[in-house]
């Protein structure tokens, strides 16, 4: 979750750690491709298909599935097409109600773990075959060609990886691990490499899990993720609420994994004591009373716990029956909250002077979801894989609150409202508008893998908002909500039960370490369509919710929007190859949904980029064939690059229809290209 300075969550992978609550640095990474429509593979009928659903399986039932793809993923690597240096390890089986199993791999080469080597396959009940999705497009053969000889010493690795971590804020950072060697296949190319875990405290006194990857050859840096997730009887935030315990009264839940809550005291390490009492009445509401926080996050697990185990058929994190654990009263006036792998437990801090304890219902769901995902998809936590993570953690934080049907703490679309670390009473964020915290972007656009994964997270959090309820101005349990698009056209949600059923079934069977905004596209419209059928209202909605956050296209139309805060921009980013000295080429734009005739002042935005020389002619051509010349360059004896913006007076033009950019080299000597072209109403 966020806070204005701090707000931090995590990494990922198969080497998720732990996850936050807020921020407390940015995270890096490269801006991505721009997303592309993507088709699912999907039923198509148009009527429900119930049998897509996941099963619910018992603890000893999913082991025996995970039994039998273990003896069998030699026969499984073997018809993938992997190298003989390769070997699959089972992650994980989901199990769909007509027999249809979804197996998620890791894979080693050469007895090296291949960190974005992570694949799930899709096999029906008779064994066949039916899709695989994989982490990365790397071939066998360019697997098969790393060497496993490393030239670098691990030392340098681990000063590199220290480095990065004093860099980033950490000057408490220690060497926790000597690195370990790996195939990195994440970015692409597979190369070996070091990983690195940089432990001690981050900046903010946050557990510090820093995921390094240096190339063996180089010693350059690759990558780095953060692995430490953050995220809140008688509560503080719930109201009375019944608990779980047991034994001569202690916080142990024996109905949900014998899940138990424990007080650090302001320690930051260790498990801290179990709670227990001469009865079994916890806390009295207040802050200042310290089972209070013990009974909000107890509460919490127990509905995060319940929700995904009615909802969704996941008994546990992992899905095998074994409970987590809480830590409440985290060191000194600690303003987070985090889920850690490594100990499979969430841990609380008591806010600024120790006076408020970040125990609420949503952050403790969302702290459960970090592990959940951590469990499954194993989204990177940094890039746009990072903002998917951190994303699905809001997700169902906010889906838990709505199942709980607390009272005291009604479901909303607000994420953090009741623990108000800004101080202002205003909450951590919005699903509805992600941009009304000041810093979320409601939008995809080309480079929010580079921003932190905490705001990065915003056009996720507005896809699943505009799916469940849709775009427009409306009242929820007493919160007023008004959701914009990116294309200035509607949204039709399909309510919030469906929405959730896409997104975790997308998590646990399309997603993987390296899914970005695009993949996600993919993916649930994959599920809609199976679930409901590729003609189906769900499905229509699945793709207009995506394009209404500027990610793909609406079915039947060829708008490609960007959103710049006011929803009014039509946008094509298709790079077009200019020919030296040859015939006119286009680049065009389809604009729906706005009526009669285009504004007096229409703004022409250019970015054109071509080589030594050049004498351009760029005209703009409206839909019924009106052209307004922008540019008629003259010979220049260095690079001529356009990127600016031109006002024309197009009031005369409908605005509807396709505008088109027509760009012609009249003086041998040029080549170029058309790197984007959008208009602003």
């Amino acid at each position: 979750m966020r806070s204005t300075p701090s707000r931090r969550t995590t990494a990922t992978g198969a080497l998720i750690a732990a996850a936050a609550l807020l921020a407390v640095g940015v995270q890096t990474g490269s801006a991505s491709a721009a997303p592309d429509a993507g088709t699912a593979k999907a039923a198509t009928t148009s009527t429900a298909n119930h049998g897509a659903l996941t099963k619910q399986l018992s603890p000893s039932q999913r082991a025996e599935l995970i039994r039998e793809a273990t003896a069998g993923r030699a026969a499984t690597a073997e018809k993938l097409g992997l190298g003989p240096q390769e070997k699959l390890v089972v992650r994980d089986v989901v199990q769909d109600n007509d027999g249809t199993t979804h197996t998620r791999y890791e894979r080693t080469f050469d007895g090296l773990p291949v960190l974005g080597g992570d694949l799930v396959v899709q096999e029906s009940k008779a064994g066949t075959t039916e899709s695989v999705v994989k982490a990365s497009p790397a071939t066998a053969s360019q697997l098969k060609a790393v060497s496993t000889t490393a030239d670098v010493a691990p030392a340098a690795a681990q000063k590199q990886a220290l480095g990065a971590a004093k860099a980033a804020g950490s000057d408490k950072a220690v060497a926790d691990q000597a690195p370990r060697k790996v195939v990195w296949m994440a970015s692409g190319t597979p190369q070996l490499a070091y990983e690195t875990v940089v432990g001690g405290l981050q900046e903010d006194g946050t557990p510090n899990a820093l995921h390094v990857i240096t190339d063996a050859t180089t010693g350059a840096k690759l990558y780095e993720w953060q692995a430490i997730e953050t995220g809140v009887g008688n509560t503080e935030y719930s109201g009375q609420v019944t608990l779980n315990t047991s034994g001569a009264y202690n916080l142990t839940d024996t109905t949900r994994g014998n899940h138990k809550t424990y007080n650090l005291n302001h320690g930051t390490s260790g498990t801290g004591t179990l709670f227990s009492g001469s009865d079994d009445v916890w806390g009295d509401g207040t802050a200042s009373n310290p089972e209070t926080a013990a009974a909000d996050a107890h509460y919490g697990a127990a509905e995060t716990w319940d929700y995904y185990k009615n909802v969704h058929g996941r008994t546990g994190i992992k899905g095998n029956g074994v409970g987590a654990y809480s830590r409440v009263h985290y060191g000194n006036s600690y303003v987070n909250a985090f889920w850690d792998d490594s100990c499979f437990c969430m841990t609380y801090g008591d806010g600024y002077g120790n006076a408020a304890p970040l125990t609420a219902l949503d952050v403790a769901a969302h702290e459960m979801s970090h592990g959940v995902t951590s469990n499954t998809a194993g989204l990177n936590y940094s890039g746009e894989s990072g903002g998917l993570n951190e994303a699905t953690s809001d997700i169902f934080g906010t889906a838990v609150e709505f199942y709980a049907n607390n009272s005291t703490d009604k479901g909303d679309y607000l994420i953090g409202e009741k623990i108000d670390i800004n101080g202002d009473g205003t909450p951590l964020r919005y699903q509805d508008k992600p941009s009304r915290d000041g810093i979320s972007k409601d939008s995809w656009y080309s480079g929010i893998g580079s921003i932190d994964v905490h705001y990065s997270s915003g056009p996720a959090n507005h896809f699943f908002y505009l799916l469940s309820e849709g775009s427009g101005a409306k009242t929820i349990n007493g919160v007023s909500y008004n959701s914009p698009t990116s294309d200035g056209l509607p949204v039709t949600g399909i309510g919030r039960d469906k929405a959730e059923q896409i997104w975790f079934k997308a998590l646990t069977t399309k997603f993987t370490s390296t899914t970005n905004y695009a993949a996600a596209r993919t993916g649930t419209l994959a599920v809609a369509g199976a679930l409901y059928g590729t003609s189906s209202a769900e499905y229509k909605s699945v793709a207009d919710a995506w394009a209404a956050i500027n990610v793909g296209t609406r079915p039947g139309g060829n708008t490609d929007p960007t959103d710049p805060g006011d929803g009014t921009v039509f946008q094509n980013t298709t790079t077009v190859a200019i020919p030296d000295h040859g015939s006119a080429v286009t680049s065009s734009v389809n604009v729906t949904g706005r009526s009669g005739k285009a504004p007096s002042a229409l703004k022409v935005g250019v970015d054109i980029t071509h080589s030594w020389r050049g004498d351009l002619v760029i005209d703009l051509v409206a839909p019924d064939g009106g052209t307004f010349r922008l540019k008629n360059a003259s010979i220049g004896d260095s690079a001529d690059n356009v990127k600016t913006t031109y006002t024309v007076n197009a009031s005369s033009k409908t605005a509807n229809g396709t505008w088109k950019l027509k760009v012609q080299d009249v003086y041998s000597g040029y080549s170029g290209k058309i790197n984007s072209f959008k208009l602003t109403f």
